[in-house]
């Protein structure tokens, strides 16, 4: 496995100096939220080209670190068409220079059916999947032309909500410029917290062949909640999980989030310790 980070959990710097802890730490791949990380010039709509893709592609790769997942993440079940409209141009754009940032996949979340992007029981609905697996065909159809992948990640308060839901938006799509971004956690809530062996095992049964990154970070229930804690101070399965990247996923790239600077280390040494012992 390649363990990796999202840039924004290690902070907003140059560019240069992102590389620079990275290298430190010898994290080896970058989630990477380009107005969320760089500090040196201001991302917004239509500033990116293909020189500043290069400069930051090159940048990294100096350090020995590479952008695994562009991240962009947007409410693809918006109610409004044209704020939807508007997100879904933004993803494009993302789709149109991830080779220049030397990146084959572009990853969101699936949406809520409202504007705020907050859990609503509608999201459970015909209405919401539909909506968002438009979404998710209009992006398709445009990696598609790009050689990019669209990679999504189902989360228990979205559209696709379950490991079942997931799977039915994959096979809607039926296309290979579709994968996953698998976080396991993101299924779990406070009604199925006792059930994670059985979610990772499906979600591993339905679409494992089409996993392509995986998030790590880790949880714990308490006085009725799921509480997200560092990795390795929680209740999650790990070695179930890794034992099953060991057998049908060498060498992806695990990416850490929500990681705290001064949780870091002792992250990195818990994953790497537990992956070598199985």
């Amino acid at each position: 496995m390649r363990i990796g980070i999202r840039g924004h959990d290690i902070g907003h710097y140059e560019i240069d100096k992102i590389g620079q802890i990275m290298n430190t730490k010898k994290l080896k791949s970058v989630q990477f939220v380009a107005k969320k990380i760089i500090s040196e010039f201001e991302i917004t709509k239509g500033s990116m080209t293909p020189g500043m893709a290069q400069y930051i592609n090159d940048t990294l790769r100096n350090h020995g670190v590479n952008i695994s997942i562009l991240g962009c993440y947007i409410n693809l079940a918006n109610p409004d068409d044209n704020e939807l409209n508007e997100l879904l141009d933004t993803f494009k754009e993302h789709i149109r220079f991830a080779k220049y940032l030397g990146c084959n996949i572009v990853g969101t979340e699936t949406g809520a059916l409202n504007r705020e992007y907050v859990y609503t029981d509608k999201n459970n609905t015909e209405e919401a999947f539909q909506r968002s697996l438009n979404s998710i065909k209009i992006l398709v159809e445009e990696a598609e032309k790009f050689g990019v992948i669209v990679g999504i990640e189902g989360v228990t308060k979205h559209v696709m909500n379950t490991p079942e839901r997931l799977k039915k938006a994959l096979d809607n799509v039926n296309s290979n410029n579709l994968q996953v971004i698998f976080d396991p956690i993101n299924f779990i809530d406070e009604s199925n917290y006792d059930k994670q062996d059985e979610i990772i095992k499906k979600s591993f049964d339905l679409f494992g062949d089409r996993i392509m990154i995986i998030h790590a970070k880790d949880f714990v229930y308490k006085d009725g909640e799921v509480r997200q804690v560092s990795i390795g101070k929680g209740q999650f399965n790990y070695p179930l999980l890794l034992s099953l990247v060991k057998q049908k996923k060498p060498h992806i790239d695990i990416i850490l989030e929500d990681t705290v600077p001064e949780d870091l280390d002792s992250s990195i040494k818990y994953i790497e310790e537990m992956y070598k012992n199985l």
